[in-house]
């Protein structure tokens, strides 16, 4: 497609293949194999997996349409489509590093992506440092001779600390290590990280691209040759695959999706904004708030805050910080109780209990993940309606 096109209309038009009858809509290919015209054909197109229709293990035109729309959308060259976003963290992992090799990691991250780091990936022989998000120097210092790859998630799950991309990207880049970034929180409507240093940006399609909550997902986009020459083989082979039917119902979430995060992103500033004044609410944690740490690097490298808050709620002690939380979170009849975020339902969750419940208490009081928080992801509901569901709880 054009280059110069915005990104509303790339989300809308970019990757769209048409069959033989040209329909307008994307076809949904819900076939486990293709066929050939002769066994000459069938070796050929086996010999070259990677640019024709085999098997859907590995190759589907639904998932090859919302591959390109996705890449199109974050500016690399390539996509490669996963079951979901944990898949194609294993996936970058595994078919780009070897027994002995280091991951110099943020640690503030989703709960399942530390255990992978922590529990999964020890056992091929990759190791992983864990280092504040925000100090640069703390990336640099962790580099050993064996570091292979840099491991971001900005905004993070659930504080939304916020990392300077471009900083970090220059340091990855110095040392020869894979500068991968979890784009999840901002989705490429609010961020772009490939345009500011990193050389994979991974997703959990399942969040925002999708935004309705209805099918797992994940990707992968690079340059063309990382995804083909070292993604691809890995996932022909050990099979993470997106399904095409879900892949067809992401190609139309992503179609809306620069709509959706620009209002979500302004209804969680509005509440943000309410909730630092609530007596009851200790301290807030958005973005788009002049009292974020990093908002500052949060207004370079995003167009708004985005839709996820997190408030901690006051309390003289840990029990009675939880006891708060559950509180406020059983007393909402609007929000939806689920550890989802991304959807145009507005979720609300206790991280320690539930997304962080299997780290140790000593690793979530280390990430600053306590009994009185709240994680919220605002949707499309009327913020009005938002504050009166917590107003509940919180009096």
């Amino acid at each position: 497609m054009d280059d110069n096109l915005s990104l509303d209309t790339v989300a809308v038009r970019a990757g769209t293949l048409r069959s033989e009858f040209n329909e307008h809509s994307e076809a949904l290919f819900l076939t486990s194999s293709f066929c050939f015209s002769s066994a000459a054909e069938a070796a050929e197109r086996f010999k070259n997996a990677e640019e024709a229709y085999t098997y859907s293990r590995f190759t589907n035109p639904t998932v090859t349409m919302f591959q390109n729309r996705l890449a199109a959308l974050e500016g690399g060259e390539a996509c490669m489509a996963t079951a979901s976003g944990m898949s194609a963290i294993l996936s970058v992992v595994m078919a780009s590093m070897q027994q002995g090799d280091h991951i110099v990691s943020s640690k503030s991250l989703f709960g399942s992506t530390i255990g992978m780091f922590t529990q999964i990936f020890p056992k091929f022989g990759i190791t992983t440092t864990f280092v504040d998000a925000t100090r640069p120097e703390e990336w640099q210092a962790a580099v050993r001779p064996e570091t292979k790859m840099f491991f971001l998630e900005t905004p993070s799950n659930p504080l939304t600390e916020i990392a300077d991309i471009e900083a970090i990207g220059k340091i990855a880049n110095a040392v020869g290590a894979l500068f991968v970034v979890d784009n999840c929180f901002c989705s490429p409507a609010l961020q772009q990280p490939l345009k500011l240093g990193a050389d994979v940006v991974m997703h959990s399609a399942t969040k925002f691209l999708d935004g309705q909550g209805r099918v797992l997902g994940g990707a992968l986009v690079g340059t063309k040759r990382f995804i083909m020459e070292t993604v691809f083989p890995f996932v022909r082979s050990a099979g993470p695959t997106m399904s095409a039917f879900n892949a067809w119902v992401l190609l139309k979430g992503m179609e809306t999706l620069p709509l959706r995060v620009e209002k979500q992103s302004a209804n969680a500033l509005e509440i943000a904004r309410w909730l630092e004044t609530h007596p009851a609410v200790a301290r807030v944690f958005y973005p788009g708030l002049e009292s974020h740490p990093q908002y500052e690097v949060a207004k370079k490298q995003q167009k708004a805050g985005g839709a996820i808050l997190s408030f901690e709620l006051k309390g003289d002690t840990q029990e009675q910080q939880r006891a708060n939380a559950w509180r406020v979170i059983d007393g909402t009849k609007l929000c939806s109780i689920t550890g989802n975020l991304g959807d145009t339902r507005t979720t609300i969750t206790h991280p320690s209990t539930t997304t962080h419940g299997r780290l140790t208490p000593e690793v979530r009081e280390a990430a600053g993940i306590r009994e009185g928080l709240i994680r919220l992801a605002v949707g499309l509901e009327n913020p009005a309606d938002i504050r009166a569901d917590l107003e509940r709880g919180l009096n």
